[in-house]
This record gives C-alpha cells, structure tokens and sequence, in this order.
C-alpha cells in the first residue's frame, strides 16, 4: 500500500477513535502534533495538496495496517509518530496559531 493510499483510510470517526484509544500511549506531543494536523485540515484555507499530505498521514495512523504494529511494545508507534513528524515538517508553513491553539484546548479537556 503507497503512502497516498492512506489518505483513504481517513475518516473523522477513525480518527476521534483513535484518539480515545492512544491517549495514554503515544504521548502528549504526539497527540498535540496529530490534533494540529487535524485542524488544520479542516481549515477551508489550506492548500489542498497540504490536506492530501495530512489525510495521508492521519489515515496511516489510524488504519490498522502500518509497518510496525501498534500493539508491538515500546516501539509500536514509533512510526506513526514518524510519519506526523514529516507531515508537519511537509505542512508547517500552513499550521496557523489558531490551529495550535485548537489542538492545545482540545488536549487541556483530555488532561484535566
């Protein structure tokens, strides 16, 4: 399966889902990069080509075919947070505050 290919793994539900499940587990900077990643795909304003990097990436992590299960201990989601590393790093300029701010608010309702 390619990389674009995951963008079709993508879905709202899958991700919210995920989310839940993978709290405790990836950490709060990766969540915090996933979330920001999130909303700045739902931003009407973002490059579509910029959408297309970020379903890609946010489908990889929630589909449950990626190239080390998540189930595998300490390592298990090294590459999902790999893969929403390059995707910032794709995307940066493209992350407004607003979208940090999003992302932050929503993990402060998780965290307290």
């Amino acid at each position: 399966m390619s990389k674009l290919s995951y963008s079709a793994e993508y879905s709202d539900s899958g991700f919210w889902k995920k989310m839940g499940k993978v709290i405790g587990k990836i950490g709060y900077e990766t969540l915090e990069q996933a979330l920001k990643l999130y909303y700045a795909a739902r931003d009407p304003d973002t490059p579509t080509w910029c959408k297309g990097v970020i379903y890609s990436s946010l489908g990889y992590l929630i589909s449950p075919l990626d190239a080390i299960p998540d189930i595998t201990p300490v390592v298990g989601y090294s590459d999902d947070i790999a893969i929403l590393g390059a995707a910032i790093a794709t995307v940066a300029a493209h992350i407004k505050d607003e979208h940090v701010k999003s992302a932050r608010d929503q993990l402060q309702r998780w965290f307290t």
